[in-house]
């Protein structure tokens, strides 16, 4: 049954008297998630569990804070696990261009860097004075000193034998030569050649032979010089390892239980040993040469710490808001040198996967799927628990030079996905891969119950938002009030709105004017006066269009009565701002056959649920009008002066009242404005929107004068969802505006006529004069009209044969 609502059941309010503070000053901060019971429990569940594939994704419309709500839930979980190690790269002295990756305990990463410095700063420092030192150089001198006097003396041999054999040796710089004397002095080719053929061929005799001794007496000497670098080296090798020993056995010491970072320092030592040269003229470097090609040879020797988790207490908890390639992968940063490209194992920088691993790394879905490669990398990431870094271009196919591949390091993450609710849906159906690493779903609610204990967290939240952006705190009529704002933006006297983005931007406005008056709290105006400017600034279009109502650029009566015409109300979007709006449907009708013609659905500007509305008029038209005759009728149904699409089923309700006025030829009165959808047993049926479209026609027609005898029709089970501005509802309480909620057809036409809706006696029939009986009544002149036109058009026509 209908029945006017009171203007307690307009909206919610709540007591600041009831709410036990002052102001949010002295409430205990928030801990946790607020209202999202189903979300927390997915959350617990997915990142407790380790098995492969259980990342998470949470799926939320936007602005309800989930990313974070997400960051601040793992945070506090993160606090109780592990701080994972550090992660380092290091030269591959065997290939350069597969550094080696290295795992250290936390907080050592940088340690171990510093000790690695300080090592090859104190060789480079001190190596060249040990070279240099008057012990090394006496042992140096020795070695030489014994070298060149069996070189002499195997000189000296070839020299004494070169004499008596008639011949002197003299050095040249392409070896010795051999020169034949003759009178004390060494012959010229062209005395050599002036000599007797058998003095010559005796002369080269003795030459031969003297070469032999030659080369044997080099052989020797070679093998003296070998013999003498290799004492001299084994000399280097034992200062070096003198002084580098010594270092390397702390280092050793104190990382003997790293096996991998043992083995790194013995390569380390090994190439020392192996380059001696390079540490010798460390001091007679030319001052010339910039400081960073003097740093250059060194480098090799280097350690770069990729992740430094020396100051992380607990697991890392990393959001990356821009997840291209490179932030996430990490990348190998390249330097110009004499004009070409360089680049080694120091430039290797870290992703937010490295960071995160070990703890969990937030994404936003939307970010991560723009870039497809971002996308590919991460599955592969999460399928291989590796993370590889690599060039860009190099996956893409576009280099062909030759570039590092650093050792992967093994991963250990969870990784949280955040976004709406249609990529998780998207990517389930079309990304086979998805189910198979995404396997848990949190579900973030846009509303939460309103009970105490949701409301003392609301409280929590608001003193947690109020210290953490330096704001004024709230007095208990702000808070009362942003609970009631709550409420509206949840459309639900029972619940409030998780909307906490758009509840924040009220209380940091409210702040604002809180400011403005140098008042101590935000109190409850400052509040309301936040809520009256947003709208101000947002509502331009809605003033347009209750002026044009206004002055009957669109036509939209408020009192008086019509016969086919009714007010619907309509819900226009600006982004952010939504606003009612009256529309005036009409119907116009006839015998004929063509049923209900939806003319917004012929000139394609309605929408596929709003067709189908008003296809179901039809079936509720069937099914009470024409179980004793056929529904013979020719109706138009149309949103006049409506020149956008037209879409949503919540008009049918008042586009059957029209068609029932058109039918019957009762007036409906102009005063009172319609919503609600209908099905074909003629319940009316919630719809969305329904304090926008109340407020909506109340302001129109607060414009063109409120009588007393305005107000519209809802459906029941939307008064649940009222949370209506404070003057509709004090007009309401004045009799000035009426709201009515109706359960069925009959009663929404009895409310808009005045006339009784009738139902159909035991005889089948409706009472006389009531809407039904009018209606029916017509409708069965419809189909009698039409079945004389049919016999007649069967009748021959005057003059002719009937034809058998």
């Amino acid at each position: 049954m209908a029945y006017e609502l009171a203007p307690e059941q307009l909206r919610r309010t709540f007591d600041p008297q009831e709410l036990g503070i002052e102001t949010t000053e002295n409430i205990a901060p928030l801990e946790g998630i607020i209202g999202q019971k189903r979300a927390v429990s997915a959350l617990k569940f997915g990142l407790g569990i380790q098995e492969l594939g259980f990342n998470i994704y949470v799926a939320g419309p936007p602005g309800i804070g989930k990313m974070t709500a997400v960051k601040s839930f793992l945070e506090e979980l993160a606090k109780q696990k592990e701080t994972p190690p550090d992660w380092c790269y290091v030269n591959n002295f065997d290939d350069p261009y597969q550094p080696k990756a290295l795992r250290l305990p936390t907080g050592w990463g940088a340690r171990f860097a510093q000790d690695i410095k300080n090592l090859i700063d104190h060789v480079r420092r001190e190596l060249p004075k040990v070279f240099e030192s008057e012990e090394y150089s006496t042992q140096r001198d020795e070695i030489m000193k014994s070298f060149n006097k069996q070189r002499e003396a195997i000189i000296n041999r070839v020299q004494e034998r070169a004499t008596q054999a008639g011949f002197i040796l003299q050095a040249a710089p392409f070896g010795i030569l051999i020169l034949p004397v003759l009178g004390g002095r060494p012959l010229s080719d062209a005395e050599f050649q002036a000599l007797p053929q058998a003095a010559r061929e005796d002369i080269q005799r003795r030459r031969d032979a003297l070469q032999e001794d030659l080369k044997i007496a080099m052989k020797e000497i070679r093998a003296l010089e070998k013999t003498a670098q290799e004492k001299l080296h084994e000399l280097d090798q034992q200062v070096a390892l003198y002084m580098v020993g010594g270092l390397m056995d702390d280092l050793r010491e104190k990382y003997k239980d790293l096996p991998e970072v043992l083995e790194h320092l013995n390569a380390v030592q090994k190439d020392i040993l192996e380059n001696i040269e390079l540490f010798k003229g460390e001091q007679k470097s030319d001052s010339e040469v910039p400081a960073w090609a003097r740093e250059l040879p060194f480098r090799k020797y280097f350690v770069n710490v990729l992740v430094d988790n020396s100051k992380q207490q607990g697991a890392p908890v990393i959001v990356e808001l821009n997840p291209v390639y490179h932030h996430l992968f990490g990348r190998i940063e390249k330097e110009t040198q004499f004009g070409a490209l360089y680049t080694d194992f120091t430039m290797i920088k870290a992703g937010s996967l490295h960071r995160a691993n070990g703890g969990y790394l937030v994404l936003p879905i939307e970010d991560v799927l723009r870039n497809l490669l971002s996308w590919d990398g991460l599955k592969r990431a999460l399928r291989s628990r590796e993370i590889f870094i690599e060039e860009l271009g190099e996956r893409l196919g576009f280099i062909a030079t030759k570039s590092l591949r650093p050792q992967p390091i093994p991963l250990d993450v969870k990784v949280v996905l955040v976004g709406p609710p249609i990529y998780y849906y998207l990517l389930h159906a079309f990304d086979e891969e998805f189910p198979e690493l995404f396997k848990v779903k949190a579900d973030f609610d846009t509303r939460m119950d309103c009970t105490p204990e949701n409301i003392q967290d609301f409280l929590k939240f608001l003193c947690t938002f109020c210290q953490k952006e330096r704001l004024k705190h709230l007095d208990s009529s702000a808070v009362a009030k942003l609970l009631e704002h709550a409420a509206r933006l949840a459309e639900d006297q029972q619940k409030l709105s998780t909307h906490f983005g758009a509840i924040a931007d009220v209380i940091r406005e409210a702040n604002y004017w809180a400011s403005q008056e140098n008042a101590a709290h935000i109190s409850a105006r400052h509040v309301q006066k936040a809520l009256e400017e947003k709208i101000y600034r947002s509502n331009l279009i809605q003033e347009r269009i209750q002026e044009m109502i206004a002055r009957g650029t669109l036509l939209i009566d408020t009192e008086g009565q019509a016969v086919g015409q009714v007010n619907g109300l309509s819900v226009i979007n600006l982004g952010d701002y939504l606003f009612g709006k009256p529309s005036r449907i009409t119907a116009s009708v006839g015998a004929g056959r063509e049923g209900i013609i939806d003319i917004e659905r012929e000139v394609e500007l309605g929408g596929p649920i709003h067709s189908k509305g008003v296809l179901i008029l039809s079936g509720y038209l069937a099914q009470k009008y024409a179980q004793d005759k056929p529904l013979t009728l020719s109706a138009k149904l149309v949103f006049e002066q409506s020149y956008e699409g037209v879409e949503g089923d919540s008009a049918s309700s008042t586009e059957l009242y029209a068609l029932l006025s058109a039918l019957s030829g009762l007036p409906i009165k102009q005063g009172i404005a319609v919503t609600g959808s209908v099905n074909q047993h003629g319940e009316v049926q919630a719809i969305g929107g329904v304090n926008e479209k109340i407020e909506g026609f109340f302001d129109v027609c607060k414009v063109k004068g409120l009588t007393g005898e305005q107000g519209v029709i809802i459906p029941k089970s939307n008064v649940q969802n009222l949370m209506l501005r404070e003057d509709v509802v004090e007009a309401v309480r004045a009799k000035k505006f009426h709201i009515w909620a109706v359960g069925t057809i009959d009663e929404g036409i009895e409310i808009l006529t005045g006339v009784a809706a009738g139902e159909r006696g035991r005889d089948g029939k409706f009472p006389e004069g009531t809407v039904n009986y009018l209606v029916d009544q017509r409708l069965r002149e419809f189909a009698e009209c039409l079945k004389e036109i049919s016999e007649d058009s069967k009748k021959p026509r005057r003059g002719r044969r009937a034809v058998k």
